[in-house]
């Protein structure tokens, strides 16, 4: 439409700044110190209070370490320094990061680091900033045309930076509806699937959050057409993202905004409480 403002998409997106390189060679140092120390992921994870699961993914290269992580780590392991020599490296890299989203999707990447307020629903997938990092790579697994695996690995650090808008504080209002179908289908399989239904209990019990499911058996849904996102950049008016098959669509135009917002005001009075869709969510772990 000629209001709204529109990002071309090139044939193929630039994605690469050497950050990948840096985050892989930091994995394998901290791989090798650890298992030289003795200790497992877990051990690693509990004594610089952080879980198993971050510890396996920054020796895959797919998390950025924290300054502090390496810090603890380099002291614990007895690096002598090695470690906390690359946190200036560290920094500077998590910096480029946020431009490493493909092309076509960086206007909005950069919108969504700068909001004050998020509403998000779907009724195809689950949301990127909920996806767990199995659910995220099964994801980009299954992408036609096939992906290689550096951009696949490339593509899961960038969701998975992006849910580090959970962690400041004030944080951004989040408000999640999700169709129900969303949660019946399994992507990435049983395992990945049971995973990703724990962390949207985890995610959903956050006070900055709200997250609820429209039941498949509900008559009004006035948005069968797809998914979209209201988002409010600080100091700016709302706006709405929408995308298809990986072309986005950001529309600034107050009245098609507003069409959004009573779209997703409906939905919502249509969707499950909270407390009734967390409720949901359990009694659907317990069936698995």
């Amino acid at each position: 439409m000629a209001n709204a403002d529109r990002e071309e998409r090139p044939e193929r997106p630039a994605e690469s700044d050497g950050t990948a390189h840096l985050f892989r060679a930091l994995g394998k140092q901290l791989k090798v110190l650890r298992e030289a120390a003795g200790l497992s992921q877990k051990e690693l994870g509990a004594a610089v209070h952080c879980g198993e699961d971050l510890v396996s993914a920054m020796e895959r290269g797919v998390r950025t370490p924290q300054p502090d992580f390496l810090e603890r780590a380099d002291e614990l392991l007895g690096a002598g320094g090695v470690l906390r020599a690359t946190i200036p490296d560290v920094l500077e890299a998590r910096a480029k990061s946020r431009t490493r989203h493909p092309e076509w999707y960086r206007g909005y990447a950069r919108l969504e680091a700068e909001a004050v307020q998020l509403y998000v629903y779907t009724n195809q997938s689950m949301p990127g900033l909920l996806q767990t990092e199995a659910y995220a790579r099964a994801v980009f697994t299954q992408w036609r045309p096939l992906l290689d695996e550096e951009t696949i690995e490339k593509r899961v650090a960038d969701r998975l930076a992006r849910q580090r808008i959970f962690e400041p504080w004030p944080s951004p209002t989040f408000h999640f509806i999700l169709d129900e179908s969303v949660l019946m289908r399994p992507i990435g399989g049983r395992d990945v699937h049971k995973e990703q239904l724990h962390r949207l209990l985890d995610i959903g019990t956050l006070r900055t959050v709200q997250l609820q499911l429209m039941p498949l058996n509900r008559a009004e849904q006035p948005s069968l057409d797809g998914p979209f996102t209201l988002v409010t950049p600080k100091g700016k008016q709302q706006l709405a993202y929408l995308e298809t098959h990986t072309y986005p669509r950001l529309i600034t135009e107050p009245e098609e905004v507003r069409i959004l917002a009573v779209r997703y005001g409906i939905i919502q009075s249509e969707a499950l409480s909270p407390r009734e869709s967390l409720a949901l969510i359990e009694k659907m772990l317990g069936e698995r």
